[in-house]
């Protein structure tokens, strides 16, 4: 098919023009024909991107290369998603190496703000676990001019080191944040929490949830559940339930600020406690006393539901979605996904199927 050229053209014409080709090579032909046809024709920003983005698509990273080469030496400025999706087309092609040396170059592009680029190097460093690298890389361009916001960077590193067994270096990070003009929202929380508790640094979790009940549970909120759990369970875990219930107490009143009839301490002189059975009998009785105290929400139910499917602890994730229901809120698809993934992991096909074919339609819930 031949292409109909305009008497005049513009870069959002040949943009167009190149869309419209279903073969890529085709494209990058038009592409580069168009300033033989026209003399005084300059590509710029978007049209580059167009044709980038054409040749990322399709696989063809060599062609797209040598236009990416090609728009430097035009000094065409380009918003910074073209290059994390350039970043993104590299590392898919196992060209690590060269994803880092785009990154290194954005000054020589006239781009003046690479924060979304430097999210996403630092997002595929956590995912493929090279989380030294990942440190590294933060360290050394966190502070550049470039960056224009630094908290969700921030929370990328914080749970890197955690998942290297470093959330002292995390916690680090975290008191960091305030001189960065960043703050941490619950998310920065739940990572941090969990490291710590991981780590057994019990007493920096601690002191972290009072910090918590002051700069984000003000006016008590269910979807902050999950990260209390985290540290209550790690108490009991560590032989410390007497703590944990302590600790529980403060929980329902400061940070759930949860109704006086909730709040009612547990009596640990009813229950043994001293091996295995007697430590999970007491964390079911926590998270029952968190689900009642709590501000009832769909997150807060989510969120505690999600984490005990994923732990692998089905008959209370069943209990928490019983209460969820009773309370007249949806269960959500995401609960469906633990509870299956759960079911499927101990061998239980059939009721993984039961779910699927009848427990989420009867809950308006039909699609994995």
């Amino acid at each position: 098919m031949s292409v109909r050229w305009p008497r005049l053209l513009t870069p959002t014409h040949l943009s167009q023009l190149i869309r419209s080709q279903k073969n890529p090579l085709k494209a990058l032909d038009i592409f580069n024909e168009a300033k033989t046809r026209y003399p005084s024709y300059h590509h710029n920003g978007p049209v580059y991107a167009t044709m980038i983005r054409i040749l990322g698509s399709s696989g063809r990273v060599t062609e797209m290369k040598e236009i990416v080469s090609r728009m430097k030496e035009d000094s065409c400025e380009c918003q910074d998603s073209l290059f994390a999706g350039i970043i993104r087309t590299y590392t898919n092609a196992g060209l690590f190496d060269e994803a880092i040396s785009l990154f290194n170059s954005l000054p020589e592009f006239n781009c003046v703000n690479s924060t979304e680029s430097f999210n996403t190097l630092l997002e595929i460093m956590v995912k493929e676990s090279k989380l030294e690298t990942c440190y590294h890389f933060f360290v050394e361009n966190c502070r550049g001019w470039e960056i224009k916001s630094r908290t969700r960077s921030l929370k990328l590193l914080m749970d890197a080191l955690c998942k290297l067994n470093r959330s002292d270096l995390a916690l680090h990070v975290f008191q960091e944040m305030g001189y960065q003009w960043c703050y941490p929202d619950r998310e920065t929380y739940r990572i941090l929490m969990r490291g710590l508790c991981e780590d057994g640094r019990l007493t920096e979790a601690t002191h972290l949830l009072y910090l918590m009940f002051w700069r984000i549970s003000q006016k008590g909120c269910g979807a902050d559940i999950s990260i209390y759990r985290t540290l209550l369970e790690a108490l009991c875990d560590n032989g410390e339930v007497e703590e944990a219930v302590e600790i529980l107490e403060k929980v329902l009143r400061k940070g759930l600020k949860a109704p006086k009839k909730h709040r009612k301490q547990l009596d640990l002189s009813q229950f043994y406690y001293k091996d295995e059975e007697g430590i999970n009998h007491i964390k079911a009785l926590i998270n029952e006393a968190l689900i009642r105290g709590g501000v009832p929400s769909s997150d807060g139910f989510r969120a505690m539901a999600v984490d005990l499917y994923s732990e692998g602890r089905i008959a209370e994730g069943n209990k928490v979605l019983d209460e969820m229901h009773k309370k007249g809120f949806r269960s959500s698809l995401p609960i469906y996904k633990a509870k299956v993934a759960a079911l499927f992991t101990v061998g239980k096909v059939d009721e993984a199927v039961d779910v699927v074919e009848r427990e989420m339609i009867e809950n308006n819930c039909v699609r994995l």
